[in-house]
């Protein structure tokens, strides 16, 4: 059975208010039935509020329609991100006054304040939901879609994944990449040649380890897996492989999963805004160019059907490629265009086949705009006059 995905696109055909994103928005939250759920909820609103002089994460209007929306419900909304980036969120516009409730460090102030549950996978035994995630009754997820360097891209399975698990998790999250082995040293001892490996990447993506004299490390957020470090390693020394890659994906979606078992059935709710998509998350800090054409604005009840109608809407916007920072490149044009950019092991619809597999929703969706833009002709009844003659 598919699920039912709002969409209102970033397109309108009249200069009028009633046309933009924000009051796309509010059809979605009355098609979603916000208010009429959250009487008496405690309602976190999850964001990623981004960090230092980043500019595109999701602007205060559009959070301040949702904060409206579960107080007229008869809830009680609270914004919510890790403890560093609400630290300074009112450099970014993010206050009480802007969003018309608090704002708070999802962990506690120090990042302590925490609920374990026990889920054996790879390096992970423990994930350590935040405190204030747990706390609440109700949560609205509203990711901001970007490019990711881990996986691709990030929407709402990551900003659960990362964003509603303490540090420490989030540490052991990237972890998974290493967990299974990629450099055999006995294999390469000739240091010379460990140094023609470590050049041969144009993205500084191999390191000598610091842990382990002698041996590589591999930063998998800088590989584009252009492969051009395994046509200097001797046969069997390195192994860049797709595993490497979905490891982070799998774990995100089993990271968001259990964030997901924490709630009552029903009270979660999915908004995701696809507007000034760059090339990395805005845990970077800061905000380059858009590498795609702003799409719109999703709402879903589906984590997994609102990722998979974002990624295929996006996936039809040409890559813009004189927007790309001078020191990425294109390695593959197949697939969605942040695949092409982050390279063929990070695709983008990996973590959402994972979270299909593991219940969290379905990939089968009806996508239901909810205002769609009306496509003008300019010919006039009787006599016409063309524009240009």
């Amino acid at each position: 059975m598919s699920s039912k995905v709002y969409f209102g696109s970033a397109r309108q055909a009249r200069l009028e208010a009633s046309e933009t994103l924000p009051a796309k928005l509010d059809l979605i939250i009355e098609r979603l039935h916000l208010r009429e759920r959250v009487k008496d909820e405690l309602v976190a609103i999850k964001i990623h509020s981004g960090g230092g002089i980043g500019y595109s994460t999701i602007h205060p209007v559009f959070l301040r329609r949702v904060v409206s929306a579960i107080k007229e419900g008869g809830g009680q909304p609270f914004v919510t991100d890790v403890n560093w980036d609400v630290g300074d969120a009112q450099t970014r516009g993010y206050t009480v006054e802007t969003l018309g409730c608090p704002i708070y460090p999802i962990a506690g102030p120090k990042d302590q304040y925490y609920y374990s549950h026990h889920r054996p996978y790879k390096n992970i035994q423990d994930w350590k939901v935040a405190g204030m995630i747990q706390d609440a009754s109700f949560m609205v997820n509203f990711a901001h879609i970007k490019g990711h360097p881990s996986c691709g891209f990030g929407g709402a399975i990551k900003n659960l994944a990362l964003g509603c698990m303490i540090g420490e998790t989030r540490s052991a999250i990237h972890d998974t990449c290493h967990f299974e082995p990629y450099w055999f040293g006995e294999l390469c001892p000739d240091m010379a040649t460990r140094q023609k490996i470590r050049e041969s990447c144009p993205h500084g993506a191999l390191v000598d380890d610091r842990l382990h004299p002698g041996e590589l490390h591999l930063h998998p957020e800088q590989c584009n897996q252009c492969m051009r470090c395994m046509k200097v390693a001797p046969a069997g020394s390195l192994n860049i492989n797709r595993a490497i890659f979905d490891a982070f994906q799998e774990a995100c979606a089993i990271s968001a999963s259990v964030t997901l078992s924490t709630f009552a059935p029903g009270k979660i709710t999915y908004l995701s805004l696809a507007t000034h998509m760059t090339p990395v998350c805005d845990c970077f800090g800061f905000t380059s160019m858009p590498i795609l054409r702003d799409a719109g604005i999703f709402g879903s009840d589906d984590i997994i059907a609102i990722e998979q109608a974002v990624l295929d809407v996006t996936g039809q916007s040409p890559l813009i490629e004189e927007n790309l920072p001078t020191s990425m490149e294109v390695h593959t044009r197949e697939g969605h265009p942040f695949r092409w950019l982050h390279g063929p092991f990070k695709d983008p619809y990996t973590a959402v086949i994972f979270g299909e597999q593991l219940g969290m929703g379905t990939r089968e969706y009806e996508l239901e705009d909810v205002l769609p833009v009306e496509e003008h002709t300019f010919a006039a009844t009787g006599f016409y006059i063309p524009a240009k003659q």
